[in-house]
């Protein structure tokens, strides 16, 4: 039976009634993996299950909310090479958000695999289009369909115990009766509908908040206009316009009626309709209650993220290499770096999540068709012309700002003529192909001015003077190993096997190779390389006096840090004129990551990310290029790009900052994954700091014991901040565990620059010139100066709600954490 809640109610549709009639599908993984499944589109129209036959034991396959888009069967790179065995029209592939694998099917005509495309699709609409009551609405009845054991749309109080195990809750028995009882208005003994939402309302009751409107409230009922213009003033650092922005945010919250009932409502709410008329007199007298103002603190204005550093907010006519570019490292691997797949599903994911740099490694291939692949490994591989159509397709779908591809060209004189056209036929003008002017530059381009265009970084053949007829200059670049292929034994990525034979064999090859580098790179190829020009990194001073500023070095992660530790201003300084990319180390084979932090405090704009893996390296990633529209462009701070910079990331500036973050309260954290029915979490939470060695820290609270549903901690934690233009804060929840290691729960990362501030800090900037206390200056500089603004920072302060990711970056809807973050400065030893 279907849950009586307001799921989603599905239209008369051929399509979606023969979903949820249901299909006999092929299920494909692979040439040799192809089986028959039974997949039908359940009642509540937001999932789907699967069996081995029709009419067998279900199991879920997939919630339509996990679904990012449907492709059709000739998109799928996997049904594409079966077309031989599968006709396309048959087939058909569900991509999922995060790192989850695409699901390919095949079905029995093409009229039942246009259903199934267009019914997911159909979905999609509506579950994009859902304001925030029917997501409420269909929170509630996925819960209840999960509590509702025999399905027969009422819950037992031995069903709602078993649900709160499910929720997270380790709730007294006598106390849950009484809700329970409470709630049964119809004296049955079961809960249904209505009586579910009146229990569920009870029980997500939010005494915190309770209190804190209380002290906040005259008359503990209510916020008058006065009253919450204050809070915002003062707790929320909303300065001159709070009283404005408090009747904004009244009208916003405020809930007037039935139908705004949920929608202005999260899960954390207490509503009774018995107060919806109390609520509309409120609203027409501008005044808030305990329900307008616990829905304002669990929305986005009520969010650790700014807003107003949500959409592109950053000034875009800055030189490129003025910003950090989200960037990925052997972007065509799905898995690990010896026998991983390599796939154009790696191309799609990382561009769609604003990725601007992405790597391609290409080889000699058969028949005269270039392939890319992690040469001399197990790696498959696939055609070079796949990935370049494939960039064309989505390089502009996230972001219109412009894509870079590192070309590792491993490819004889015929083949690189090839790769030429390929990237000529396929980019078309959308490959830059000469100067955008057609004079030579006296600085890079700004994305701005790059927007839709792709921009080839590879090895070039003389300079750019050269090529426009200017003076030429020295060339030396092709006497030295590429990218990747640094003589650094600890550090080789190409050797497969790491006994002594091989690596001398290779160091040989390479020695040969190295020899014919400068006779053998193809003229075509050459020509389309131009603001990018790779070159080989000898030492600073051999940069300054020799190459230009076009032109770009790579640097293992090694050989970097060890820049930064041992000449940490001096790479500042280099990375104020010339861009810089730095990669994993060879010796990661599991695809792992170091932390990008330690190279963006140094400057360096390319910080490439094995992308295909989770983890503390990603977050930070996301973390910082979440902000300004996810383009993957983000401004580096003023004392970064001046070439005269005396910053040094080793030996910042003394303390400045002191940041308090009390940690109140938690809201519905979700189990741990692949736990026990049974089993709740004792969750505790960790604050992490990462930016200068001097400010990353970390600190965290004690934890709760068989609480996950609503946890409180209370506790305050304190840091010390000295570069916060370069701090992000990591809040992680952990299940703690006292005999292995904590299991994860949830995170959310957040650049000091877009923690909601009152008078958004993102939008207030001075220019700079170079400095070492990061005082901004008041006049723009010249020259060679760093123009680029630095954000001024208003008091941190307020009450927020950070709202909780999974270890894959998705939505942990509705879980989040309650906090109060407080920033003061530390008086100097006169008390100025």
């Amino acid at each position: 039976m279907a849950s009586p809640l307001h799921s989603i109610r599905l239209p008369l549709d051929g399509d979606l009634l023969l979903m949820q009639n249901g299909s006999m599908l092929r299920k494909v993984k692979s040439r040799s993996w192809k089986k028959q499944r039974y997949f039908r589109l359940q009642d509540d129209g937001m999932t789907v299950w699967y069996a081995r036959q029709a009419g067998g034991r279900t199991k879920p396959s997939f919630s339509i909310s996990d679904v990012e888009t449907v492709r059709e069967g000739h998109e799928s790179e996997l049904l594409r090479s079966l077309a031989d065995e599968i006709p396309l029209e048959h087939g058909f592939t569900v991509v999922f958000h995060g790192r989850r694998p695409n699901l390919d099917l095949v079905a029995g005509s093409i009229e039942e695999a246009q259903s199934w495309v267009q019914g997911l699709r159909h979905l999609l609409e509506i579950i994009t289009s859902m304001d925030q009551q029917e997501k409420m609405d269909q929170w509630l009845s996925d819960w209840f369909q999960q509590g509702d054991k025999d399905q027969d749309g009422r819950m037992s109080f031995r069903e709602v115990q078993r649900l709160l195990r499910l929720m997270n809750v380790d709730m007294d028995p006598e106390h849950a009766l009484q809700l329970f009882q409470a709630a049964d208005k119809s004296e049955s003994g079961m809960l249904e509908g209505e009586e579910f939402v009146e229990f569920y309302r009870a029980l997500t009751q939010r005494s915190e908040i309770l209190e804190l409107f209380e002290i906040l409230s005259g008359d503990g009922q209510k916020l008058t206009l006065l009253e919450f213009a204050d809070f915002l003033r003062e707790e929320q650092k909303e300065g001159d316009q709070a009283s404005d922005l408090a009747l904004e945010l009244i009208a916003r919250y405020e809930p007037s009626d039935s139908g705004l009932l949920m929608s202005l409502m999260p899960p954390c709410a207490t509503l009774c309709f018995h107060h919806l008329t109390m609520l509309y007199e409120s609203k027409l007298r501008h005044v808030l209650t305990i329900d307008g103002f616990l829905a304002y603190l669990c929305s986005r204005d009520g969010d650790i993220f700014s807003p107003a550093c949500r959409p592109v907010y950053q000034d875009m006519s800055y030189p490129l290499n003025h910003y950090f570019i989200h960037s990925s490292h052997n972007t065509y691997l799905l898995g690990d770096q010896l026998r991983g797949q390599s796939s154009v599903e790696g191309y799609i994911r990382a561009l769609k999540r604003g990725c601007r740099c992405v790597e391609v490694d290409v080889w000699d291939g058969p028949s005269g068709e270039p392939i890319v692949y992690h040469g001399h490994t197990l790696t498959s591989r696939i055609p070079f012309q796949d990935v370049v159509a494939t960039i064309a397709q989505y390089a502009f779908q996230t972001s219109d700002f412009p894509v870079i591809v590192s070309l590792e060209n491993h490819c004889s004189w015929e083949q690189q003529e090839v790769i030429a056209q390929h990237l000529t036929e396929i980019l078309g003008e959308r490959l830059l192909n000469t100067t955008l002017d057609g004079l030579l530059p006296t600085q890079l381009p700004s994305p701005e001015e790059l927007r839709g265009k792709i921009l080839l970084k590879g090895k070039k053949m003389g300079t750019l003077e050269e090529e426009l007829g200017e003076a030429p200059g020295d060339s030396e670049e092709l006497e030295e190993p590429e990218e990747e292929e640094e003589p650094e034994p600890e550090l080789e990525p190409d050797v497969l096997d790491f006994d002594e034979t091989a690596r001398n064999e290779d160091k040989r090859k390479k020695k040969v190779g190295l020899e014919k580098s400068k006779t053998t790179l193809c003229p075509a190829l050459s020509a389309l390389v131009v603001y990018l020009k790779s070159v080989p990194f000898r030492s600073f001073a051999h940069s300054k006096a020799h190459y230009r500023l076009y032109e770009t070095s790579s640097f293992s992660e090694a050989k970097a840090r060890r820049l930064v530790k041992e000449a940490g201003n001096e790479f500042v300084q280099h990375n104020a004129w010339q861009l810089s990319r730095v990669y994993p180390s060879g010796l990661r084979t599991d695809s792992s990551n170091y932390s990008p932090q330690e190279l963006w405090n140094a400057g360096c704009q390319m910080v490439a990310l094995n992308i295909q893996t989770a983890g503390l390296e990603m977050d930070l990633c996301d973390g910082l290029f979440g902000q300004n529209g996810g383009c993957g462009y983000v401004l580096k701070p003023a004392f970064l790009c001046d070439p005269q910079s005396s910053f040094h990331p080793e030996r910042p500036p003394s303390p400045t900052l002191t940041l308090l973050i009390q940690v109140i309260s938690g809201q519905q954290l979700p189990k741990v994954a692949n736990s026990k029915e049974g089993s709740i979490v004792d969750p505790l939470v960790r604050v992490e700091i990462y930016g200068v060695p001097g400010d990353t820290a970390r600190q965290e609270t004690s934890y709760v014991e068989n609480n996950g549903f609503n946890p409180y901690w209370g506790q305050t934690l304190q840091f010390r901040v000295r570069v916060p233009e370069l701090a992000l804060l990591r809040f992680v929840v952990e299940d703690y565990d006292r005999a292995s290691r904590n299991d994860f729960v949830g995170q959310y990362t957040v650049p000091w620059t877009c923690v909601q501030q009152g008078e958004p800090a993102c939008l207030t900037f001075q220019a700079s010139a170079s400095q070492q206390s990061l005082t901004p200056s008041l006049a723009k500089g010249q020259g060679s100066s760093c123009t680029t603004p630095t954000p001024v920072f208003p008091p941190l302060s307020g009450y927020r709600h950070i709202h909780l990711l999974s270890k894959d970056g998705t939505s942990l809807h509705p879980a989040s954490i309650f906090v109060h973050i407080q920033m003061r400065e530390e008086l100097g030893e006169d008390g100025d």
